[in-house]
């Protein structure tokens, strides 16, 4: 059997900064997509206890990642679908498009005098990194349910993101988002429409 055989293709552009300015349409779901966030009632989201914490917590990313604001979002029942700004007036990379050089990870022997904590270092994300920001909020969010009983709650371990290039993709995604509690019935993140 492949080693190799369970291991999931990124998703991310290769050599994508994701620490770079711009605007980033993510999208996490709980595992299994079980509908832990709370229900849709007449085309409106009520939220669970989890899904009121996990409001309050995406309320706060930019308290805990600097140059980081919140654009549009929605905590739906067992996904959320927000839009993160990522703004550092400091970044050497001012453009949605900057990408950085590919590290050349070479194979290595004891004599070699390379350091494999510096290789891991630069292979993970950076402050203020779209990957940091996400971790952090699901990292608080699993806590809270851990410190009130809610044992069963998980994310799935990845989360999507799609780099908003134009202000006319801005202005439908962000229509997209306001219109997801509507639309739920059709989701194909629903139960119900999710195939066996």
């Amino acid at each position: 059997m492949s080693k190799n055989k369970y291991r999931r293709k990124s998703i991310r552009l290769p050599n994508r900064n994701y620490a770079a300015n711009g605007y980033y349409f993510v999208t996490i779901c709980t595992h299994k997509k079980h509908c832990y966030l709370g229900n849709v009632v007449n085309n409106e989201m009520q939220l669970s206890p989890i899904g009121k914490i996990a409001d309050k917590l995406w309320w706060e990313i930019p308290q805990h990642s600097k140059s980081t604001y919140l654009d549009e979002y929605i905590i739906m029942p067992n996904h959320i679908h927000g839009i993160i700004v990522i703004d550092n007036p400091n970044h050497p990379c001012r453009d949605v498009a900057c990408y950085v050089p590919t590290l050349n990870v070479h194979t290595t022997t004891h004599d070699d005098d390379y350091d494999l904590s510096q290789i891991m270092s630069e292979l993970s994300p950076k402050s203020g990194s779209l990957s940091t920001i996400i971790r952090s909020f699901k990292s608080a969010v699993t806590r809270w349910c851990k410190q009130n009983n809610y044992n069963n709650f998980a994310w799935q371990p990845r989360f999507y993101e799609h780099i908003i290039r134009n202000d006319g993709s801005l202005d439908k995604i962000r229509e997209y988002i306001i219109n997801n509690p509507r639309k739920w019935s059709k989701d194909k993140n629903n139960p119900i429409n999710l195939k066996n």
